[in-house]
């Protein structure tokens, strides 16, 4: 059947960034609903953001392209440009190779729900604009930007 019943997907709290980075996302929870569906081209994550939590630090992808549409609440989106306020209904769109880091953090007093939507390629690189990680292709492990992996 291809209805993909949600009660059902596992929910994941936190992200797997190194310490200290990792702390900001912590109470994220992400349901991978396209992955629970049997898609491989492309995931399709809901997301329930509380009050103060980032969607993710401030990145961009070298070959994978993202869209996040706004399903509940409020969120404050993070770009080079400055912040953006979406809300119910307001969806983003993130091309690849486009440089200009990204995230989301929920300034309000409810819990904001969207879908993350995005194609997967393994010769993805993940560049985080802010901070010293990042992730290469077909590694498991985040790396400073000289190499050097975290341990």
């Amino acid at each position: 059947m291809p209805k993909v019943d949600t009660a059902k997907v596992p929910e994941r709290q936190g992200s797997d960034y190194p310490a200290p980075y990792g702390e900001p996302v912590s109470e994220r929870i992400r349901q991978a609903l396209g992955r629970a569906g049997g898609l491989t081209d492309f995931g399709v994550n809901l997301v329930h953001l509380p009050p103060g939590a980032w969607s993710s630090q401030r990145h961009w992808h070298s070959h994978e392209e993202e869209f996040v549409y706004v399903l509940a609440g409020e969120l404050t989106l993070v770009t080079e440009a400055g912040e953006q306020l979406l809300r119910a209904g307001d969806g983003a769109a993130f091309p690849k190779n486009v440089p200009d880091g990204h995230h989301m953090i929920n300034r309000s007093e409810e819990t904001a729900v969207y879908l993350d939507i995005g194609t997967r390629c393994d010769d993805d690189t993940c560049h985080y604009s802010d901070i010293d990680l990042h992730l290469e292709p077909g590694v498991d492990h985040y790396s400073h930007k000289d190499g050097t992996p975290y341990r």
